[in-house]
């Protein structure tokens, strides 16, 4: 596997390289209003015209060690013996996000097939459900990461583009294939659960209306005391950890926004009635020791050092973070060494399978990682 990684800015314009033109697949990754240039993605295929391009738009982009804003990132990427399949697919509404995720997987050739990566609509896509549909049809021991487009803080358009110019609304699966193709994955948010355990008595998929009988909201605020003064920032410092009886791991749910009048809360994902809730905290230092500690669980199985990284990283991390965001990508190349190409972005919502698992799915506020190799 060879690698070949350039950036794009308005300042600088792309940065000088475009050798690897045999490349099967370059991911492209970049703000809206750059993925919607029509010009620089006509450049990208002119200097890669074999290669399938897969791109998002992104909350941040990630390329080496480095975070940008209002960028192009793209990483190009040869395979020695290994071979790639594609499908995509249009959603007319989030509620057909279920039957969407059943399609994709059956419509991928399952002989043969190692990994799925997706790339969906943030805005307009129910991750969750998205997931679950994929995981119903997928072989035994076939893992699916991936991540929900972003818009860096606006929410206003989020796209995906499947070998062509990006649009809203669109799933991407991205089919692996090859004897000789090694794929790892760890998913860590480095955020802590505290406090009482309460069971989810009423919630109507991303909507919490009720814990242990009492309104959602009215508990939040009630433990959260001084902390609330800004709610739509504060949201991301405490988000919930919640956990079924089948996810026994748990994970994180980020408050997307809250309704006064019914004392519910909408969260990045779907918080289904039955399971458990606590809330959460962190510090920036947790925040990169769950950085660290994603990049460890890639190790486990393959050697130390892989050819590339894919990273989800969470919006919600990076508004913590601020200006010290890029430790978090610090740790996980210290962890990998120099070898490695790294690339990704800060998404709406992170793909990938809880440890211990083949199991995936959509979670917050999280660093999750998939490594590649071919062997």
């Amino acid at each position: 596997m060879e690698t070949e990684q350039r950036c794009w800015s308005q300042e600088k314009g792309w940065s000088p390289t475009g050798n690897l033109k045999n490349a099967q697949l370059v991911l492209l990754f970049g703000h809206p209003s750059a993925l919607k240039n029509e010009s620089l993605f006509k450049e990208i295929r002119q200097s890669y015209p074999s290669a399938y391009i897969l791109s998002g738009s992104t909350a941040g982009e990630i390329l080496k060690s480095r975070v940008y804003d209002d960028s192009l990132v793209a990483t190009a990427i040869w395979f020695e013996s290994s071979t790639l399949k594609s499908i995509h697919l249009k959603l007319q509404d989030r509620k057909d996000s279920l039957s969407v995720g059943e399609e994709l997987a059956q419509a991928l050739d399952h002989e043969g097939l190692r990994h799925i990566f997706i790339l969906a609509d943030g805005l307009n896509v129910n991750g969750t459900e998205l997931v679950r549909g994929m995981v119903k049809h997928v072989p035994e021991g076939v893992k699916i990461t991936g991540g929900l487009t972003g818009d860096g803080e606006s929410f206003n358009e989020t796209l995906v583009g499947a070998n062509q110019m990006p649009e809203n609304r669109f799933a991407v699966a991205l089919g692996f294939y090859g004897s000789r193709l090694q794929v790892n994955c760890g998913s860590v948010s480095g955020f802590k659960p505290f406090g009482p355990e309460r069971k989810v008595t009423r919630s109507e998929n991303n909507i919490l209306y009720e814990l242990d009988g009492e309104p959602a909201l009215e508990l939040y605020k009630k433990y959260l005391g001084n902390h609330l003064h800004d709610l739509a920032t504060q949201c991301f410092y405490f988000p919930l950890f919640y956990q079924t009886e089948k996810m026994k791991n748990g994970i994180v749910r980020t408050i997307l926004g809250v309704d006064e009048k019914n004392g519910s809360m909408t969260f990045a994902g779907d918080i289904k009635q039955g399971g458990s809730t606590r809330l959460m905290k962190t510090n920036i230092d947790n925040l990169v020791s769950g950085a660290e500690e994603a990049a460890k669980l890639c190790l486990k199985t393959e050697s130390p050092s892989p050819d590339m990284a894919i990273l989800m990283s969470c919006v919600g991390r990076k508004i913590i973070m601020k200006q010290r965001v890029e430790e978090e990508i610090d740790a996980i190349k210290e962890v990998f060494g120099p070898k490695t190409a790294l690339t990704g972005f800060y998404s709406y919502g992170e793909i990938a399978p809880l440890e211990n698992s083949t199991s995936s799915h959509l979670h917050n506020q999280t660093m999750s990682i998939t490594t590649f190799s071919e062997l």
